[in-house]
């Protein structure tokens, strides 16, 4: 199939996004469809070239980015051309991991390639160190290739550790594969394992959450003791105290920017409020006035 023809081969192609769903596609070409995703699908343009259709720019452009990054790698398809919608790249053979695992054992050569591709992903500029098992083809001289790389960059969520190879691997190669990771990078096992941990107490936390009934009655009823608005000779007395606090904190910012020593206004402000409050707070007012005095000077006086 000629590259020259492609444009008017995928203007015979429609592509279109779907909510939590695979691409819906209309294809009026003679071009095979061979897979499709929640971006996109793939037509076999020849036995060496693919082509992926997206159904909007952002994914296409996406793509195409990630690819870019990884040129220099053996681990990413090779990038043929690119048009608006479309990215026409080198076909991928082999067998995907998820296959590949249905009849053979997760040896630690495996696993030592897979750290290998994450390493790589860190390396080249990836946001997400991690990929699905489904998108990992194992070559025939036992190299890795990677496909679907889109999601790689320029994400709203990022995991400290690869989550989804591990979900995606199942609980018994999870654990083989955690078991080589150990073996062969013991610092970085500890790391995973303490995200892996963190998860789980999260996920308990959730739980226990989730479990416990909310007594609404007893809060309504037993937060009244926190009210001070029902109480009009306290609620005057601590409205005050508020608007005195806020004043005090933005006079002496005020003071500050204008480059004047906010110390002879402290002391006056301090002696009005201690005057006028010690009918209400005798000694214990003036004693929190001092204390409240040194965290001024401390905050404000000397900051950097």
């Amino acid at each position: 199939m000629d590259l020259i023809n492609l444009n008017e081969l995928i203007e015979n192609i429609q592509v279109r996004n779907q909510i939590n769903e695979d691409v819906e596609v209309i294809n009026n070409s003679p071009l095979e469809m061979i897979g499709k995703g929640r971006q996109g699908a793939v037509f076999k343009l020849s036995e060496e070239i693919c082509v992926k259709l997206f159904g909007n720019t952002e994914d296409c452009e996406r793509e195409y980015h990630a690819l870019s990054l990884g040129q220099q790698s053996n681990l990413f398809p090779k990038i043929i051309q690119k048009g608006t919608l479309y990215v026409a790249m080198e076909m991928i053979r082999g067998i995907d991991l998820r296959e590949y695992l249905q009849s053979q054992p997760l040896t630690k050569e495996l696993s030592s390639k897979l750290i290998e591709m994450l390493i790589t992903f860190k390396t080249i500029g990836f946001e997400r160190i991690d990929h699905h098992k489904r998108q990992i083809f194992i070559q025939p001289d036992g190299n890795l290739k990677v496909i679907d790389v889109a999601r790689t960059i320029w994400r709203d969520r990022v995991y400290p550790y690869p989550r989804k190879l591990l979900t995606s691997l199942g609980e018994e190669n999870k654990d083989v594969f955690l078991s080589h990771v150990q073996e062969l990078a013991p610092l970085l096992f500890k790391e995973w394992e303490h995200y892996i941990q963190m998860e789980e107490i999260a996920r308990q936390i959730y739980q226990k959450l989730m479990t416990q009934p909310l007594d609404s009655d007893h809060l309504r009823t037993s937060s009244e003791i926190l009210l001070s608005t029902t109480n009009e000779q306290k609620h005057v007395i601590q409205l005050e105290g508020l608007v005195h606090k806020v004043f005090k904190e933005e006079w002496i910012k005020t003071m500050l920017a204008k480059g004047i020593d906010p110390e002879v206004v402290m002391q006056k402000i301090d002696q009005y409020m201690d005057s006028k409050y010690s009918n209400h707070s005798g000694r214990g007012y003036v004693h929190d006035r001092h204390y409240e005095h040194r965290y001024y000077q401390h905050r404000y006086q000397n900051r950097p």
